[in-house]
């Protein structure tokens, strides 16, 4: 019996904003890195749409590798190499100082900051490709989607010759980033009560990136 292909994945335009931040914020509702940081309550969901939205218009749509399905079910959001070479803009900063709040609250803002730096300090020296968000629709996790989706999107670090990165934050997405070749160089602890975050890298596959780049199942 011949397995189901999996839908084809185009890049985002910021039309998909809206149903991205809602993707990601499903996806990322439980995970314990989110558990931690965002504000408890009824606001949760709400807060996590927001602080999805505005990462997607400022950090990652502008570079042009945010990758969903057709049919909206999966998305990977990355930075490409040239993106983070660029220094730091600090208007930008101060700018998304209200979508963290609004997603930590006062209470839990510490932790934030507390995490981007350790996350920060974490980053490889050398170009990457910075895997920032990845998410499955909850009733699809599981059913190989997110790894069709890590094997198109890895195709454009391999055509570059250059490693990917990412953080994860759920140990239960250990074992489908480690088959799709990314492995733990360390884990990051941000303060005592935190929970582990594993950084995690890829080297480039070489030979295999124009095959893939070219491959039907990803449009420009």
């Amino acid at each position: 019996m011949n397995a189901v292909a999996p839908p084809p994945f185009r890049r985002a335009t910021p039309a998909d904003v809206p149903s991205l931040a809602r993707l990601f914020a499903a996806a990322f509702v439980r995970d314990p890195l989110f558990d931690w940081l965002a504000r408890a309550g009824t606001r949760r969901q709400r807060a996590l749409q927001s602080f999805f939205a505005r990462m997607l218009e400022r950090r990652t749509l502008p570079h042009g590798e945010t990758w969903i399905s057709t049919d909206g079910l999966a998305a990977a959001a990355w930075i490409p190499p040239h993106a983070q070479a660029a220094p730091s803009r600090f208007a930008e900063d101060l700018r998304m100082l209200p979508v963290i709040l609004r997603l930590t609250g006062l209470a839990r803002f510490p932790r934030g900051a507390s995490m981007a730096a350790a996350m920060e300090s974490a980053h490889p020296k050398v170009p990457y490709y910075y895997l920032a968000f990845i998410g499955v629709a909850p009733r699809l996790q599981g059913t190989g989607l997110g790894s069709a989706l890590l094997r198109q999107t890895l195709s454009r670090a391999d055509a570059a010759g250059v490693g990917a990165y990412l953080e994860n934050s759920n140990p239960r997405n250990l074992k489908l980033y480690e088959r799709a070749g990314f492995a733990v160089t360390r884990e990051v602890k941000a303060r005592p009560d935190a929970p582990p975050v594993f950084a995690m890298w890829r080297a480039p596959t070489t030979g295999l990136g124009k095959t893939r780049q070219g491959s039907s199942t990803m449009s420009q």
